[in-house]
């Protein structure tokens, strides 16, 4: 039997979360990559949703690295009936093992928090995406293997895993199935790391595939190029005028490689006298848990070779709940870092509720803020949040360091790419902002990649893979939409921002029953 294979992109497209990447062949089908969707609450009720495909019909799930908007839908595809197994690097088994049912418990958490509210308005209750024992069950069907050997999938498909120097097993997977005309090979970059990384060389691949799936995650943008003791002499310069104002460093930090960096980073800062020995509290049980991960795998990760850069005294490792809301009594010198590294879950919001309007506070953002996050509302500036319902003042000192970004930047990704070519049927520009990918496209196009080889397909999207090129199939189904700008979720709480300082405004009580006045009216109340 032949048949023309086909990739449907049922994530990261038009968004940098959500991976998922269906491929239909001769043989059967697969799964690359089955992520959470994250960003604004609208983005992420799309992980409320069925799967848009059957997720009986893939026979193997290939992984490309442990984060959750690539991983974290794993467990649900398990609950609706999928029966395979999922193939990752050794390093992505072993984050797994922390990241998933931590995931399942805050799906449960927010849920409880959630229902609560519900019933208190009168609401219609939910249930969560999954559970903590839900993601358990699905560990027992990961299959880790190493990288760079070809590993058989199923009859006429095999694939073989590229260190892709993003996090600590972060891979690309090239692809080997049948088609028309004998083996296609299809390479999935995952997430392309910047090189130069504390436990990480450059990132590598395969030459002359058929078919590039590629991120484009910082697509339309260069950063300077900066070395690992630049980047670290930059972090102790932030955290030096930091501590001088008196109050605490908050980081919202990812509980994976972001974090183990940082403590790297501070074990040397420390060590070289850069900055003061101040108490450093780690307040994420799954950081943690990823810590202890990184520390069993440096014989093989630590390039530089930095003795116990995990254990020092100032550490504290603040796993429970009643140890971290002690930490809000302080109000001095410390740092604290917590996730989320996006600040839209996790103790983090905790933490920035109790700091906020402290102006000795400084929060300090090292990673990616996705558009209508609580990140990006403070990066962007804005005077005040909402955090657990409550209204919250800024006065808090916002900083921004993005020299620790995990992704390459455009002119890395234009040079890994063009280290693949010859491609001989198309380029895929995936998981990146609208702006993004055709940005990168133009690079592509001015580096002499002809422009009708290089797709930027939509959520949903299904394309043909010919010996010709790659033809867009017609949908049968409505396809979802991604919001990536602000949704209503957070016009409502600016609205209500603005509402409450223009009432405070007002010169006296009077005043401000009347504009109220004028607002009933207004909304038919």
């Amino acid at each position: 039997m032949t048949m023309t294979p086909t990739i449907t992109f049922h994530g990261a497209a038009g968004s940098v979360t959500g991976s998922c990447f269906l491929v239909r062949h001769a043989g059967g089908a697969l799964l690359v990559d089955c992520g959470m969707f994250q960003g604004s609450k609208s983005v992420q009720e799309l992980n409320y949703r069925d799967f848009p495909f059957d997720p009986t019909e893939p026979s193997v799930l290939l992984l490309t690295h442990a984060h959750i908007d690539h991983s974290g839908l794993i467990p649900k595809l398990y609950r609706h009936g999928f029966a395979g197994k999922v193939i990752a690097t050794h390093g992505t088994a072993d984050l797994l093992t922390f990241m998933l049912p931590d995931s399942g418990f805050i799906q449960e958490s927010e849920v409880r928090r959630l229902n609560r509210r519900n019933r208190q308005r009168g609401g219609r209750e939910v249930e969560p995406i999954y559970t903590q024992a839900d993601a358990e069950r699905a560990l027992s069907r990961i299959r880790a293997i190493d990288r760079d050997v070809w590993v058989d999938m199923e009859p006429g498909v095999r694939a073989r895993f590229w260190d892709a120097g993003h996090i600590l097993g972060s891979a690309s997977i090239e692809l080997e199935l049948p088609g028309e005309e004998g083996p296609v090979r299809i390479l999935f970059s995952g997430d392309i790391g910047p090189g130069d990384k504390p436990f990480h060389g450059d990132p590598a691949g395969p030459s002359r595939p058929d078919w590039l799936v590629v991120e484009s995650t910082y697509g339309g943008r260069d950063r300077p190029v900066v070395t690992a003791a630049e980047r670290r002499a930059q972090l102790g310069a932030e955290l030096k005028e930091a501590l001088a104002r008196g109050g605490p460093v908050l980081i919202p930090a990812f509980a994976v490689e972001r974090t183990q960096e940082l403590l790297y980073d501070l074990d040397l800062l420390f060590d070289e006298g850069v900055l003061p020995t101040v108490q450093v509290f780690l307040d994420s049980p799954l950081a943690i848990h990823v810590t202890r991960v990184f520390d069993r795998h440096l014989p093989e990760i630590n390039a530089a070779g930095t003795p116990a850069p995990f254990s020092r005294r100032n550490l504290h490792l603040t796993e429970d709940v009643e140890a971290s809301k002690r930490l809000n009594r302080i109000t001095g010198e410390a740092i604290i870092i917590a996730a989320s590294g996006m600040c839209e879950a996790g103790r983090i919001r905790h933490h920035l509720k109790n700091n906020l309007w402290r102006q000795s506070a400084t929060v300090l953002l090292v990673g990616y803020q996705a558009p209508a996050t609580l990140g990006r509302l403070l990066q962007e500036g804005v005077s005040r949040v909402r955090i657990h319902g409550e209204e919250v003042q800024v006065r808090a000192r916002i900083r921004t360091l993005d020299t620790y970004s995990g992704h390459a930047d455009r002119g890395h990704l234009l040079r890994w790419t063009l280290d693949r070519l010859p491609v001989s049927g198309g380029i895929f520009v995936v998981h990146g902002e609208e702006q993004e990918r055709v940005t990168l496209k133009g690079g592509l196009t001015e580096a002499g990649i002809d422009a009708a080889k290089i797709h930027i397909p939509a959520l949903d999207s299904q394309w043909q893979l010919t010996a010709r090129g790659a033809r867009p199939v017609e949908a049968t189904a409505a396809p979802r939409a991604i919001t990536a700008a602000k949704d209503w979720h957070n016009d409502y709480a600016a609205t209500m921002l603005a509402l409450s300082e223009k009432v405070r405004a007002e010169k006296d009580d009077a005043a401000r029953e009347a504009l109220l006045a004028k607002v009933k009216a207004a909304l038919g109340m």
